[in-house]
């Protein structure tokens, strides 16, 4: 299935990679030093309003690893369903820090 080349991969792929991406900076790097359960850390990140946006930034850089892999293989109609993504994630950032200050 990864091989094909289509939007809705894309947009799949997308979507599930900064939720992985979320998942891996709990356990690697939150988890680790604070011990903290992953009910507590999504209530930590609820009342922390300016570490939400923080912490999708962060995980969107692996959306660039999956869309540069993609644009190097020359899945293009695929890459550009992880960029139309990417750029609603941004949005959403924007969203939030202005909202949240």
């Amino acid at each position: 299935m990864l091989k094909r080349d289509n939007l809705l991969l894309g947009i799949i792929l997308g979507l599930i990679t900064p939720v992985l991406a979320f998942f891996l900076y709990y356990l690697l790097v939150y988890l680790p030093k604070y011990q903290k359960s992953l009910a507590e850390f999504i209530d930590i990140l609820g009342d922390n309003r300016q570490a939400l946006p923080k912490l999708i930034s962060v995980c969107l850089l692996l959306n660039g690893l999956v869309f540069y892999f993609y644009t190097r293989s020359r899945k293009d109609i695929t890459a550009k369903g992880i960029f139309l993504v990417t750029m609603l994630y941004a949005i959403t950032i924007i969203l939030l820090k202005i909202l949240h200050g």
